[in-house]
């Protein structure tokens, strides 16, 4: 594995899966004191659980770490190429990436969209310019379109926890106050299609993801229809696709509630976190037996150190 910007850089994403189960339980058998690697994590915006996650991972293996908040502690980059930086950038990503490989032998990047121009977004431009300009692997710590680190956690969470070869899960909009990028539900899907589970996406109108996302997966209107003898729920708000990063309703009545869980069997509850209790869920789901948050966010160490690990094999 070159680099992990989505899930298309993974050949066998089962394995992949099982490889990261087996880590899970002697997570410092590949560890290696004094190993002359050292990990750089930038980051364009906040992160709790990627941003402790990774650099547990990392140490987990012996690798160092740096981290920068670079829009706090670095120089404002300029990404468009031929640009006369004449205005608030200081520093163009090409000059900054390739000093960042001088110091970093892996680099990790995080960076949301802006949600104003759908087109601008998908181009995924700052990851992709890290990529380009880079003269090391590059690790996609969530960017515009793609999380998957996190995608890899999920699967690893419902490896875990659901026998079932073929379950039924449910990807369900929730209501948010603002608009929240489309990256984790673009990721879980693609998860779920190489994992060949049993995928329906549930939104209100108008709030439908990307066709290309979501080419020939069953859509629903009907989030109570959608909930119906499903063994996993897994909760995320998403802006407008269409009406980009938009908010056209709040739709409260989205919320995932006792009620709602029991027309399910028995489900299983997945958020990747942070979050609004009691607007996206009710405490008493997140707070149930059911519920898988707390094992996800543990996974996000095994996803981010069998990727780290695949990597480090082939420096």
């Amino acid at each position: 594995m070159k680099n992990f910007i989505n899930i298309n850089n993974v050949k066998n994403y089962h394995k992949l899966v099982d490889d990261a189960l087996i880590l899970k339980k002697n997570k410092l058998k590949f560890n290696k004191k004094n190993i002359d690697i050292t990990l750089g994590l930038i980051f364009f915006n906040p992160s709790l659980r990627t941003r402790m996650s990774t650099y547990k991972a990392a140490k987990n293996l012996g690798i160092n770490v740096i981290q920068i908040n670079l829009n706090n502690d670095g120089w404002k980059l300029e990404f468009e190429e031929g640009s006369i930086m004449n205005l608030n950038k200081s520093e163009h990503v090409k000059d900054a990436a390739r000093v960042i490989s001088q110091y970093c032998d892996i680099v990790g990047i995080r960076c949301f969209p802006e949600l104003k121009k759908r087109k601008h977004d998908e181009k995924e431009l700052i990851i992709e310019s890290f990529r380009k300009y880079s003269k090391i692997p590059v690790i996609n710590l969530e960017s515009s379109c793609s999380h998957p680190l996190q995608a890899l956690a999920d699967a690893i969470t419902i490896k875990e926890n659901i026998l079932l070869k073929k379950p039924k899960i449910v990807l369900s909009w929730a209501p948010h106050v603002k608009a929240l990028p489309h990256a984790v539900a673009n990721s879980f899907i693609k998860m779920a299609l190489r994992l060949n589970y049993d995928i329906t996406v549930a939104n209100p109108k108008g709030y439908n993801l990307s066709k290309v996302i979501t080419e020939n997966i069953k859509i629903i209107h009907d989030q109570e229809n959608a909930f119906e003898n499903a063994d996993l729920i897994y909760a995320k708000n998403w802006c407008c696709y269409d009406n980009y990063g938009q908010v056209i309703e709040t739709e409260k009545n989205w919320i995932i509630n006792k009620e709602k869980m029991k027309l399910t069997n028995d489900a299983k509850f997945m958020h990747c976190l942070p979050v609004r209790r009691n607007l996206v869920v009710t405490d008493e789901i997140l707070d149930s037996s059911n519920s898988l948050i707390l094992n996800q966010a543990e996974n996000r160490i095994f996803s981010a150190q069998i990727v780290l690990k695949n990597i480090i094999d082939e420096i």
